[in-house]
């Protein structure tokens, strides 16, 4: 597992580049990746592209980003997820809290 940031050209959106497994093996690596950022200040964009699997710790984990985003609403987008990824994030009715591409 791997968990990558990068900051937007313009400073306004922070990637989020997920690899792997998305569990609570990965949490203090996930939480540094957006905690480097003031809360408040930036959309987050979650690549899952190369996401394997998600278990309940890592929507936990998606939730306490959605609190540090600059906006509850649309402040945090998942993106590229595989079906396996979206079915999980489907039943759990994320789409209601999260921008989902």
């Amino acid at each position: 597992m791997s968990i990558s940031s990068e900051l937007s050209p313009d400073e306004k959106s922070v990637t989020i580049v997920i690899s792997g497994r998305f569990d609570f093996s990965t949490h203090q690596e996930f939480m540094q990746a957006y905690k480097a950022f003031p809360k408040g200040e930036k959309v987050f964009v979650v690549d899952l592209t190369n996401a394997e699997y998600l278990d309940s710790s890592a929507m936990g984990m998606l939730l306490q980003l959605r609190e540090h985003s600059s906006s509850d609403s649309d402040g945090v987008v998942l993106k590229n997820g595989n079906d396996a990824v979206q079915d999980v994030l489907r039943i759990a009715n994320f789409g209601k809290l999260f921008v989902i591409q």
